[in-house]
């Protein structure tokens, strides 16, 4: 039974950790990080996927210097997207 438990402790432990094999990546999780969304980590490497880095990257910046945003993961949003309906 211990080779059981070291193994299942063995598992838990890697899927905790990250697994990054593309930029795309690596930036999504950099936008999650920045606006303290870890949980919606896979919405923002979609995002970094289709979308400019460098743009995404200078919008989340911003907000996070932002001190009275609370919901600085939803503030990004709809910026982002209010920004899309404008150039339209």
């Amino acid at each position: 039974m211990a080779f059981n438990e070291e193994y299942l402790k063995e598992i838990k432990k890697r899927a905790k950790e990250s697994h990054v094999y593309r930029k795309y990546q690596m930036t999504g999780l950099l936008l999650a990080d920045i606006l303290g969304d870890r949980a919606h980590k896979a919405l923002y490497i979609k995002l970094a996927k289709e979308r400019d880095e460098g743009t995404l990257m200078t919008l989340a910046q911003s907000i996070a210097q932002n001190k009275n945003v609370k919901n600085k993961g939803a503030y990004f949003m709809r910026l982002l997207f209010d920004g899309d309906k404008n150039k339209k």
